[in-house]
């Protein structure tokens, strides 16, 4: 794998710990009513789908082997071109049941 595509699988990576420090203990509504919490989840988000979008570009195989890819890809075009329509809960969902098998796909694949 390209060096270059290396250090994107690892910002992916780092922005799903951040994800998950920033959501350690915090509760739905928490989340809901913190307009800051949710800022900085979305940001995340973001860099996770463009880091993995961009790599996948130059390497086809991360299709393959990184599950729902384009879902991820989707989920940061719809947080940049759609945000007046993002559903906090569903980005609630996304972040509790799919980050944590992100990560630990990125850690495989990066070999951390």
């Amino acid at each position: 794998m390209m060096p270059r595509n290396i250090k994107r699988l690892e910002d992916a990576e780092s922005a799903c710990t951040r994800i998950q420090d920033f959501l350690q203990e915090v509760s739905l509504d928490t989340f809901l009513a913190s307009q800051l919490l949710r800022s900085a989840v979305e940001r995340q988000l973001e860099i996770i789908g463009e880091a993995l979008g961009t790599a996948a570009k130059d390497d086809d195989s991360l299709q393959e082997i990184i599950t729902d890819l384009p879902r991820i890809v989707g989920l940061r075009n719809r947080l940049i071109h759609g945000y007046d329509s993002v559903d906090p809960e569903l980005v609630w969902d996304v972040v509790k049941s799919k980050i944590p098998s992100l990560k630990h796909q990125l850690t495989l694949i990066i070999g951390n």
